[in-house]
């Protein structure tokens, strides 16, 4: 199971990732209420979006609804629609969400946020593919397979008699745990890198520069309690304010708005980093035989992109010696991936004889 899949914009090649497709493959035909649970950020919409393509109604509605967004009686019309006077404002018949999944997929996020009304609803849904809309008394008939998703604890809740048992136990034919990604270990530069070459491209570079050491062991070391929406937001942002089309990003920034608002005990010390600051940290060439190149006289005005790229190229070279022009070894005493190394090579027309 170590090889990665990329579909429907999931990426990952951990075992308890692959799990989970390999689940979602299994439940995607079969006509069944799923929930799906994890903490936030972890992928839950894409999960749930996968189960409808994948599925025989692939080709008929998905539709969406965070039942947090609206207050009770706003997410009621919502999902069941209205008829026309049933409330002030009500100058015709709404179709709620229910009506406009008919045949296709309905998800519903943050499913705990429900009232006892909206989940009593609910359940007669699941049990009879009927409803009224709100202020009438027609009965609706839908074809709707539900799909749901939290990321809280639905069991203690209902023993809380905070939710239904009773519709617990209608949702969860088969439940969808997704790991959070501290869990991931595997993933986490798989999808950082992916995060960082798409970042590349909106900041139009015509090259992502790679990692170096200190900042990959920051990524592989912090704990993620914003799972994988924190990873995009900190690569990306990193990229902005500290990368270079020509330099690999050397400082990785962890969110410090979000994280005042976090207990401090949540996020581990990189082990054996630098500690990260807010002021560049200078990356040391790694061919040592490059330091007179770098401190030598520099006459201004000069082209700074010239002389980055004449750098590079000088600094490649020496790798390649070094290394006996092997460029597995020369990517890893440059901080690069083999593929980012061959990037190099062929931006400066240094693949001939080697």
């Amino acid at each position: 199971m170590s090889q990665y899949r990329q579909q429907d914009n999931l990426l990952g090649q951990s075992d308890s990732f692959l799990a989970v497709l390999d689940q979602v493959s299994q439940l995607a035909n079969l006509d069944k209420p799923v929930l799906i649970i994890g903490e936030r950020g972890t992928g839950k919409e894409l999960i749930a979006a996968r189960l409808h393509f994948l599925s025989k109604r692939w080709d008929q509605n998905y539709v969406k609804l965070n039942c947090a967004a609206l207050n009770e009686n706003l997410l009621e019309s919502e999902l069941f629609g209205h008829e026309s006077g049933a409330f002030t404002g009500a100058s015709k018949r709404h179709e709620g969400r229910f009506e406009r999944a008919n045949s296709g997929t309905l998800f519903l996020d943050e499913l705990a946020n429900t009232s006892a009304m909206v989940q009593e609803k609910l359940l007669r849904v699941i049990e009879y593919g009927e409803f009224e809309r709100v202020g009438g008394k027609q009965t609706v008939k839908v074809d709707t397979r539900l799909v749901c998703a939290t990321n809280e604890d639905l069991p203690h809740l209902a023993e809380q008699g905070e939710f239904r048992s009773d519709l617990l136990d209608r949702l969860a034919f088969d439940v969808i745990t997704l790991p959070p990604l501290r869990e991931r270990q595997d993933d986490i530069m798989l999808l950082a890198e992916q995060f960082a070459m798409n970042m590349a491209r909106d900041l139009e570079w015509g090259l992502f520069s790679g990692f170096t050491r200190s900042a990959t062991e920051t990524l592989l070391s912090y704990d993620w309690p914003g799972n994988i929406r924190e990873l995009k937001n900190v690569v990306e942002r990193s990229l902005y304010r500290h990368g270079s089309e020509h330099i690999p990003v050397h400082q990785i920034i962890l969110d410090p708005f979000e994280s005042r608002f976090r207990p401090k005990a949540r996020i581990k010390a990189p082990v054996a980093a630098p500690v990260v600051t807010t002021e560049p940290i200078a990356v040391a060439p790694p061919v040592t035989t490059l330091s007179n190149e770098v401190n030598a006289t520099i006459e201004f005005p000069c082209s700074l992109k010239e002389r980055s790229n004449e750098f590079e190229i000088n600094m490649i070279n020496k790798a390649l010696e070094h290394s006996q022009f092997n460029q597995k070894k020369t990517a890893e005493v440059l901080g690069l991936t083999y593929h980012q190394l061959r990037g190099y090579l062929k931006k400066y027309n240094l693949l001939e004889d080697k």
